[in-house]
């Protein structure tokens, strides 16, 4: 089941429609070992992260048998962990650099920026330079996404430090970077600066790379290439996944609530948890029907297939099921409908140079996502 909920979860719903969707697919890699990134840099490639700790190229018709980067002699990989992250700096044309996000031998995280090589094919493995290292307790919840925002600077999802439940309370805690939505400048300091506008630059006790606190597992977020907003799938513990929205205007300092609250419910405590400062998602979806985890995705903002233009695709990692969620700029309120049934593991989306979108079966293979209904001379563009 899912309910949807306008920004600041106000005891109104949206439509929700349940037929199966119109979505099909084009595989455009196969043979792959456990994907778990797609992304581009800014040109025709596709850049497919597979988590052992290699990144693939795919140029437009092959995919090349030569890694861009093979970092497996330094990733801890297995369950969790792995190479999970990628990003592309939004000058990397004029300076090559990338930035990846991976567990290490001994479990912790670490973000790190690359160069490419003469050969735009090819990394500089000894290029690497390390920007953070951040302990992980346990062997799940490591996060992994790596995105610039519209401002220019990088955001990176952590999750809580694992376990279940946040045993720690780490999410809660703004002295830790663990259960956070971080935001850092790489373009300044050794190896990076704080945006003097984050929003606990000064505060004793926090630490100031922090954007956002409460967070379980964003394993995938995404700003809206249109508008800026961000949008941030967090996985839930045993009941709910849930999805967050931040809109562009936002100056931060967000609490998404967990481990008070998984989705809109109470976890711990298991009453009176919400002290009036939570921001709640915009939508959640239960477990029934054998839902286990979320994976966030994109805006459409293609040209291709008008139909879903506007809507934000995401899925469930078990039970395969692609969803569109339209967010209302008016009410807040969010439309869902179901646009794929699919019997693929959804570890990751991926958004191309022209907005096209793309979808990763953690099995082994990355599809480009079609709509193929026709739009006829009298038929205009709808969101679902």
């Amino acid at each position: 089941m899912i309910r949807t909920l306008p920004l600041f979860a106000f005891l109104s719903f949206a439509l929700i429609t349940h037929a199966a969707g119109p979505l099909t697919f084009e595989p455009v890699a196969t043979g792959l070992t456990d994907p778990v990134a797609i992304t581009h840099a800014g040109d025709s490639r596709l850049f497919i992260t597979l988590q052992a700790g290699r990144i693939l190229i795919r140029d437009g018709s092959q995919l090349l048998s030569t890694p861009f980067l093979d970092i497996r002699p330094i990733v801890g990989s297995g369950g969790e962990r792995g190479l999970l992250g990628l990003a592309f700096h939004p000058h990397y044309a004029e300076n090559g650099f990338f930035f990846v996000n991976y567990t290490d031998l001994s479990g912790n995280t670490v973000v790190a920026r690359y160069h490419v090589s003469v050969d735009p094919n090819r990394a500089d493995p000894a290029s690497r330079k390390q920007l953070l290292s951040i302990e992980q307790p346990f062997a799940n919840h490591n996060g992994g996404e790596l995105r610039f925002g519209p401002d220019g600077y990088l955001y990176i999802g952590m999750g809580d430090g694992g376990s279940g439940g946040d045993p720690g309370n780490r999410a809660q805690n703004p002295g830790i970077l663990l259960g956070k939505m971080l935001r850092i400048d790489v373009d300044a300091g050794d190896p990076y600066a704080i945006p003097p506008s984050n929003p606990f630059v000064g505060v004793a006790g926090t630490r100031p790379e922090i954007w956002a606190l409460g967070l379980r597992n964003p394993w995938r977020f995404t700003f809206d290439r249109e508008t800026g907003a961000l949008w941030i799938a967090d996985v839930g513990q045993g009941t709910w996944e849930e999805v967050n929205y931040q809109p562009r205007t936002s100056i931060g300092g967000e609490n998404y609530g967990w481990r008070l609250m998984e989705g809109t419910h109470c976890f711990n405590p298991s009453s009176n948890c919400n002290p009036g400062n939570l921001v709640l998602p915009v939508l959640e979806y239960d477990h029934s029907g054998g839902a286990c985890s979320v994976t966030g995705g994109f805006v459409y903002r293609g040209a291709r297939y008008p139909l879903i233009e506007g809507s934000y695709l995401y899925g469930d990692y078990c039970t395969g099921t692609i969803w569109g969620a339209v967010r209302s700029d008016t009410s807040g309120l969010v439309t869902v409908r179901e646009l794929a049934s699919t019997n693929f593991q959804i570890s990751a989306f991926g958004e191309d140079l022209n907005g096209e979108l793309y979808v990763a079966d953690y099995n082994g293979a990355v599809y480009h996502i079609v709509d193929p209904r026709p739009l006829g001379p009298r038929r205009r563009a709808v969101r679902p």
